[in-house]
Formats: C-alpha cells, sequence, structure tokens
C-alpha cells in the first residue's frame, strides 16, 4: 500500500469526518488535498496520523526502493554478513541508517542510497564483495549477483593463491545449477546459485565459529 492509499485508509480507521480530515493535512503540509502532495508530504501527513492513533496493518516491506534494499539484504544474509534475514531485522537497520521506521516509509532517494551503500560497504567488508566494474570485467561478471556468487564461492572454497578463485570448479557450479550457460545466466537463475551457496557460506561460518569458541575454551 503506497502513502497516498494509507492515508485514505487512516482517515476511515480514525473516524475523520471531511473537515477535521482537511484541517490535519493543511497543518501537516499547508495543503488540503493529499492527491497533490509529493511523497515526502504524504509519509509526514502518514506519521501525524499515527500519532493520533491510526494502527496500519503489518505487511511485508514496501516502497519504491524496498526491492532493491530486501534482494541486497538477502544477499547479505546469504554472505553470512547479517545473521538475520527477517524483515524486523532489516527494519532495524533501516532504522539504524536514517532514523525511518519502515522501509515502506522510505521514499526519498538520498535515504534510500544511504542504506543501500552501507549494504554494499558492509559486503565488500566482511565478505569481500568487489563491486567494482571495469573495462575488461566480463559481462556476466557486471551483475551484481554474480558478484555475490563469487565472493560466497570464495569464502566456500578459499583460494592458496592471491585471491582468486578455481573459476573452472566455479563455472561447472554455475552452470550446473542454472539452465543458460555463465554467460546467458539470467537475474533469477542467480537468485538460485546464491541462495545455493548462501547455505554453504553459512554452514562453513557456523563451524568456523565452534573452533573458535573451541579455542578460546581451551584458553
Amino acid at each position: 500500500m503506497n502513502a497516498l492509499a494509507t492515508i485514505h485508509v487512516a482517515k476511515k480507521q480514525l473516524g475523520l469526518d471531511d473537515d477535521t480530515y482537511r484541517a490535519l493535512l493543511k497543518r501537516v503540509t499547508g495543503k488540503t488535498s493529499a492527491g497533490v502532495m509529493s511523497d515526502s508530504e504524504r509519509v509526514r501527513v502518514v506519521e501525524a496520523l499515527r500519532q493520533r492513533g491510526f494502527n496500519p496493518a503489518k505487511r511485508g516491506l514496501e516502497g519504491p526502493f524496498a526491492r532493491k534494499i530486501v534482494a541486497l539484504w538477502i544477499a547479505a544474509w546469504n554472505l553470512g554478513v547479517v545473521p538475520d534475514r527477517a524483515d524486523a531485522a532489516l527494519a532495524g537497520f533501516v532504522r539504524r541508517q536514517t532514523d525511518i521506521d519502515h522501509t515502506r516509509w522510505l521514499v526519498e532517494a538520498a535515504q534510500a542510497d544511504k542504506v543501500i551503500q552501507a549494504l554494499k560497504a558492509r559486503m565488500a567488508r566482511d565478505a569481500g564483495v568487489d563491486w567494482h566494474v571495469g573495462p575488461d570485467t566480463p559481462g556476466w561478471a557486471r551483475n551484481p549477483k554474480a558478484k555475490v556468487a563469487v565472493a560466497q564461492w570464495r569464502i566456500v572454497h578459499p583460494s592458496t593463491g592471491s585471491g582468486g578463485i578455481d573459476f573452472a570448479a566455479f563455472k561447472a557450479f554455475v552452470e550446473g545449477h542454472a539452465f543458460n550457460p555463465l554467460p546467458r545466466i539470467k537475474p533469477r537463475e542467480w537468485d538460485g546459485i546464491t541462495k545455493r551457496l548462501g547455505v554453504e557460506v553459512r554452514r562453513v561460518k557456523a563451524l568456523g565459529n565452534a573452533a573458535a569458541v573451541h579455542r578460546a575454551a581451551r584458553g
């Protein structure tokens, strides 16, 4: 549900008559019609309605930037960077970055970009995702989901070299879980690949954490 629809639901839920409703709109934004407001003005109206007792039904994450942010959050989970893939955990991350309670109210591009860049930086720092795209980067490797898969592969199959991977083994794994050869793999296929590798990443990290606890216990 977008902010405009939410305003109309709130008006009905709170039983506001037309005069009271328009007086609230004017007080909050200087306008008497939600239909002519900007997205940020509508968000302010929703917050004012919540202060009056509006209780929106809890739904999945929404908003113009939610899909990309959710995809990055799940990628971070599949890299073992965040411990919880739940919407509530993501909402907490968004709140810490922007002071906004929920991604459904995240309507400003600058605020959304702050969340996106923070997630990408964390994945680069904690899981080695290389987001760089240069003139020599192969076409398949320009896909952000492919970059996540490469980083996952490094975690599950650490190289003894200078940070590279056994490309033949990686290619065989990827093509074994896709319908197309590597250069033509579609985004949805990368979703399945990163999900499968995510299971292995979490297993490897859990074993590593258990070993660290054991070493600490032995002193």
